[in-house]
């Protein structure tokens, strides 16, 4: 059973950097794809970044593209989000996820299966 336990949120002044942790146990983790989600307050949950298995390939959604930063560490089974120069429009809940299959491509929400509970951050104005 995949688990996924993230860390790292908490309440930020606009400018302001937050490292996201997502720590992961149950399948393999160096043979999957993760990403990060987000869901605002009465908004739909949305792609923010995702990083392959090998970390070679990285994406990001145009809103966060230049202040994010993923990455991942597969020796530690943990992957990262380093989120810089927020914004208030950067406040959400935070979650991260693993892809269905191991060693395929692609960050579209119905392609991951497991996630996590999620991990609030609030930027201030």
């Amino acid at each position: 059973q995949v688990q996924l336990v993230e860390s790292g949120g908490g309440l930020v002044q606009a400018g302001g950097s937050l490292r996201l942790s997502c720590a992961a146990s149950g399948r393999t983790f160096s043979m999957y794809a993760m990403g990060w989600f987000r869901q605002a307050p009465g908004k739909e949950r949305e792609f923010v970044a995702a990083i392959s298995w090998s970390a070679v390939t990285t994406v990001y959604a145009d809103s966060v593209k230049g202040r994010f930063t993923i990455s991942r560490d597969n020796a530690k089974d943990t992957v990262y989000l380093q989120m810089n120069r927020l914004k208030p429009e950067d406040t959400a809940v935070y979650y991260c996820a693993q892809h269905t299959t191991p060693y395929e491509w692609g960050y579209h929400i119905d392609l991951f299966d497991s996630w996590g509970q999620g991990t609030r951050v609030t930027v201030s104005s």
